[in-house]
């Protein structure tokens, strides 16, 4: 057996056993989580601030070391959400994006007072297309931009990351210029994004060579990288970037973000923990919360993972093949390069029913990694005791939707509290629907084109709305024919987009939970948004 074979197997076990794979001090890797702002970007994805928060929080726990929590000056939610952020997530660094005005720099400052550890990341573009075409700038303006810019956010902060917008496109000599202008302004971090997803990983990896061989300074700060998924190479160009000297990866759960997404956080970081021998670098990230996560930015976004999805993906540790099934059976590792349990995920089929007790009920809460108090508790309790008695197994993934289902309604203005649908051959379909409005109860009839429509014609009677319905999405949460349906409604209204999800057994009480937890979202932004209006 060869030395390389050897390393490669105590790294494998390592993996497996979820203990931790650390090496030298100049070998550590920074995550840099930006699912809160660039995650949140993607078309759909909003988040309301007390989810915002429960992600803020879940991030903390996952172990990232910076959250850029938001663009300060893009609206007023984000300047809120970042200023809330802070106050309760203590560990990590906090963020905010912030263009190269005074203005947006001001505004972030703002934002992050309350920051235990604050960082502005200011940005300008640097390509010849972006430079011409978007900000109709010569170079050299860009240039005094970006000292003036990182010189004033110095003046704010202690910690100042700058980036090269669309650097992969950006010509080396002119690149080499801003770097080296914005370590001299006090920059701390100097990002060098993919920004659309153009580059390879060896390309990427010479980029960073070239800007710590030639650039002055260049010792004294941390390069990151930030890359887009338009060719699905977004983690190869990350861990690429490592390679030629990036210390900072920036990257969300999921692969959320603009477009095809950003490089995903729980592929960047199982892959440098997996791989060790080949790339020997570490994080601080405990892989045990990855799951949850994925979970918790799954629900309050609405976009459901892919099946096959790396890591985090339901095929992820699933078997189907026989030739596969055998190696497992004699040997875990003949078809797993991590367990389950490194990423968070538990295996067992829950062997739970309408005749679990309360007791049985919280530990399995405590292991899924959920904390409830006890009114909550009291409350899933009662919501898993009914669901027992519609279905023969109860699943881990059953406890997980009906928990974020209750979290996410339990502050809601309006709730589905009955339904009865119509349906079959002969149409139209008709929906008896009765929904709580303030605590008040109103009860209506609608028809409609199949039941899903009549469910939805019935919520507009009830609750009148001129929102648009752009997307109605159903997956199963688990197998089998009394599997709970979960339900994803994306609904748009005067600029606004906002998503809602519901979990049932009956796939049309989900859709109305759904629908309903949509209309929740967009009548709370609205009143915020009046509310910011009158105040100014």
């Amino acid at each position: 057996m060869t030395d390389q074979t050897k390393q490669t197997q105590q790294d494998t076990a390592s993996a497996q056993d979820g203990t931790s794979v650390e090496g030298r001090p100049e070998d550590r890797v920074v995550i840099f989580d930006t699912t809160l702002r660039d995650g949140e970007q993607s078309p759909g994805a909003s988040m309301t601030l007390d989810e915002k928060l429960r992600v803020g929080e879940q991030l903390e726990a996952l172990g990232v070391d910076v959250i850029e929590a938001g663009f300060a000056i893009a609206s007023n939610g984000d300047f809120e959400a970042i200023t809330e952020v802070s106050k309760l997530v203590r560990k990590p660094v906090i963020c905010s994006l912030a263009r190269s005005g005074q203005k947006d720099i001001d505004r972030a400052a703002e934002a992050l007072q309350f920051a235990e550890r604050a960082r502005i990341h200011t940005f300008i573009s640097t390509s010849p297309v972006h430079m011409k075409h978007k900000l109709q700038m010569d170079p050299e303006d860009v240039l005094q931009a970006v000292i003036d810019s990182v010189s004033y956010a110095r003046n704010k902060v202690d910690d100042v990351e700058w980036s090269a917008e669309d650097a992969t496109r950006t010509e080396h000599d002119f690149l080499c210029r801003t770097v080296e202008a914005a370590i001299k302004a006090g920059a701390t971090t100097i990002n060098i994004p993919d920004t659309v997803g153009y580059t390879v990983p060896e390309e990427y990896e010479a980029l960073f060579n070239m800007l710590k061989t030639k650039v002055p300074g260049a010792d004294d700060v941390i390069f990151s990288t930030h890359c887009h998924n338009d060719l699905g190479l977004a983690v190869a160009n990350s861990l690429g970037g490592v390679r030629g000297g990036a210390r900072q990866i920036e990257c969300t759960i999921n692969g959320l973000g603009e477009r095809a997404g950003n490089a995903a956080v729980e592929e960047i970081v199982m892959a440098l923990r997996t791989r060790s021998d080949a790339l020997p670098y570490w994080t601080n990230v405990d892989t045990t919360e990855i799951m949850r996560g994925s979970r918790l930015v799954s629900a309050v976004t609405g976009f459901p993972v892919q099946y096959n999805k790396a890591i985090v993906g339901d095929n992820a540790f699933a078997h189907e093949s026989g030739i596969h099934q055998d190696g497992m059976l004699k040997n875990t590792q003949t078809y797993e390069i991590m367990t389950p349990e490194s990423v968070g995920v538990t295996q067992s089929s829950l062997v739970m029913g309408k005749h679990s007790g309360r007791h049985a009920f919280k530990t399995k809460v405590s292991e899924l990694g959920y904390e409830l108090g006890q009114n909550a508790v009291e409350d899933a309790f009662v919501r898993f005791k009914a669901l027992a008695d519609k279905k023969k197994q109860i699943f881990d993934e059953d406890i997980v939707a009906l928990i974020d289902d209750e979290v996410a309604t339990a502050n809601d203005r309006i709730k589905v509290e009955s339904l009865t649908v119509i349906a079959g051959t002969s149409g139209p379909q008709k929906a008896t629907m009765t929904v709580s409005i303030d605590g008040e109860n109103k009860t209506t009839e609608a028809t409609g084109d199949g039941p899903v429509d009549a469910t939805f014609n019935a919520i507009k009677a009830l609750v009148p709305h001129e929102a648009e319905l752009q997307l109605y999405q159903v997956h199963a949460v688990t197998e089998g024919t009394d599997a709970q349906a979960t339900v994803s409604v994306r609904l748009a209204n005067q600029g606004m987009t906002v998503v809602g999800q519901g979990s049932e057994t009956d796939t049309l009480v989900a859709s109305a939970k759904a629908y309903v937890g949509a209309l929740n979202k967009l009548f709370d932004r609205k009143e915020k948004a009046e509310s910011s209006q009158l105040a100014l």
